[in-house]
């Protein structure tokens, strides 16, 4: 299935319907210098997009009622555990690099930057949400795989950021590097449970006929591992946690596996 007239008007009001949130989120961040909160509302960034475009086509398909309460299901956890994580503390430790690089005028560079990448990144993300909503095409095996492997992905990341917020709670681990429960077969499990909730969207949007909808789950890939996730992370957990070369030396980056002796 490819886009039609109005399918790709529908698409383009919901892109300008996420730059208007990201708008929003920017002239929030402005006073309390923290572009970090770009992070809490990523995950509707992504959804907003979808609402708008599904609610202008002229008949949404099977499929739209499902894939928007996924997607809803998905945002409302992910934008809920990193507002909550990220409560009381000051500008993350990545974007204040990213402020040093860019002054003077941070605050008006960050507005596109930051924000506005960020609405582009979330409706390119959203594609699959989009023409699996839009399609006619009637339910077939391929979505029960795809709704499995989401279903499989949220639950996998939930019980990863559930698990390391519970060991960062304890005091007494302050130093000490999280190798426990899923963290043990994978030094990063929730982002491999993110990259399964995209490829499992985009495998129901395959079976509506949206096959060209795959640079979505392969954007968040390539995002989570070469760009803002595994490298970002693991150059500061590296520099501030004396176990965590032995941790990179014995366990899986990204998909779960045995660990080494």
């Amino acid at each position: 299935m490819t886009p039609d007239a109005a399918s790709l008007h529908a698409a383009a009001v919901g892109l300008g319907a996420g730059a208007l949130l990201a708008l929003v989120a920017w002239a929030t961040s402005v006073p309390r210098r923290d572009v970090s909160i770009v992070d809490s509302v990523w995950g509707f960034l992504v959804l907003v997009p979808a609402l708008v475009t599904v609610a202008l086509l002229p008949q949404a398909g099977p499929r739209a009622t499902v894939v928007l309460a996924l997607a809803a299901i998905w945002a409302v956890r992910l934008s809920g555990h990193i507002a909550w994580r990220h409560r009381g503390k000051p500008e993350d430790r990545r974007y204040l690099a990213v402020r040093r690089r860019n002054e003077p005028h941070f605050a008006w560079k960050s507005l596109y930057l930051v924000f506005g990448l960020q609405a582009l990144l979330g409706w390119v993300v959203a594609t699959p949400l989009m023409a699996a909503a839009a399609s006619p095409a009637p339910w077939n095996a391929l979505d029960v795989v795809g709704l499995a492997l989401f279903a499989f992905g949220l639950a996998f990341e939930a019980a990863a950021d559930v698990q390391l917020a519970r060991f960062r709670a304890d005091a007494r681990n302050r130093e000490q590097v999280m190798d426990r429960g899923l963290w043990r077969y994978s030094r990063h499990p929730n982002y491999f449970g993110e990259c399964c909730v995209w490829w499992g969207l985009w495998l129901v949007a395959a079976a509506a006929g949206a096959w060209w909808t795959v640079l979505s789950p392969l954007l968040v890939t390539v995002l989570l591992l070469k760009v803002s996730g595994v490298p970002l992370l693991e150059q500061d957990q590296g520099g501030r946690r004396p176990g965590y070369a032995e941790y990179v030396r014995r366990t899986p980056a990204f998909v779960p596996w045995r660990v080494k002796g």
